[in-house]
């Protein structure tokens, strides 16, 4: 008997993601281990554990994988709406999950070093332009990091008040913004500047301060306020 699909039952039992993952853990599973386990089924002449190999080959790293867009992933072989869907949807559980720490978890940002080291993390390798923002509390500590906008090679865009939207619905004593730029230049360019004055005189507006804007930067980032363009 034969069928047009190869299934996770015709792995041998040691080397399914299931079983493995119930047995050893979750953090025994390899990236394509547990991504295979979202896609739940494989195709024709492929298991879902070869598909999601195949994925991460092509785009080396699941925060690649995770900046593409549900038409990106279906342009995978075997990779229809539903499980674009269901990938899109785990990669954001794992984002919040991430970013929304336990009050005790939380770390203090008491310089712009400290938030540089925080967002240099996850945005110095980005291939595309990003803004994102540290919300943070009255006592300076950090409520979440939350993620804006993403653009091109050169440019990213989000308007003001869609930034101290978040802020106010977080409870937002102050904020840090950065976005940055994968030219590998630190230079605030004359939008960077205007940006950063427009959000400070409407943060103080809102009793929301901007306490800093960061530029990730492969030349070295930098902070908007340690260059003079922030006022106190």
């Amino acid at each position: 008997m034969t069928t047009d699909y190869l299934l996770m039952q015709d792995l041998p039992l040691a080397d399914r993601p299931y079983e493995k993952l119930a047995s050893r853990g979750a953090a025994s599973l390899t990236e394509a281990e547990l991504l295979s386990i979202i896609i739940c089924s494989g195709r024709q002449g492929q298991t879902a554990l070869s598909l999601a190999q195949t994925m991460l080959s092509v785009h080396h790293s699941l925060s690649q994988l995770a900046r593409l867009s549900l038409e990106e992933l279906q342009a995978f072989t075997g990779i229809g709406l539903t499980k674009a869907v269901r990938i899109k949807a785990a990669i954001e559980l794992g984002l919040r999950s991430h970013y929304q720490l336990p009050q005790e978890a939380n770390p203090a940002i008491a310089s712009s070093q400290t938030a540089i080291g925080l967002l240099e993390k996850d945005m110095l390798g980005l291939e595309r332009e990003e803004i994102h923002m540290l919300m943070l509390n009255n006592q300076g500590r950090l409520i979440r990091k939350e993620f804006l906008a993403a653009g091109g090679l050169n440019s990213a865009s989000v308007f003001p008040r869609d930034i101290f939207r978040q802020a106010l619905k977080s409870n937002a004593a102050g904020i840090i913004l950065c976005h940055n730029h994968p030219s590998g230049s630190s230079q605030p360019s004359p939008e960077d500047i205007a940006m950063t004055a427009k959000l400070d005189a409407m943060g103080r507006e809102l009793g929301v301060k901007l306490l800093d804007h960061i530029i990730v930067a492969r030349e070295g980032s930098v902070s908007l306020k340690a260059l003079g363009y922030l006022g106190e």
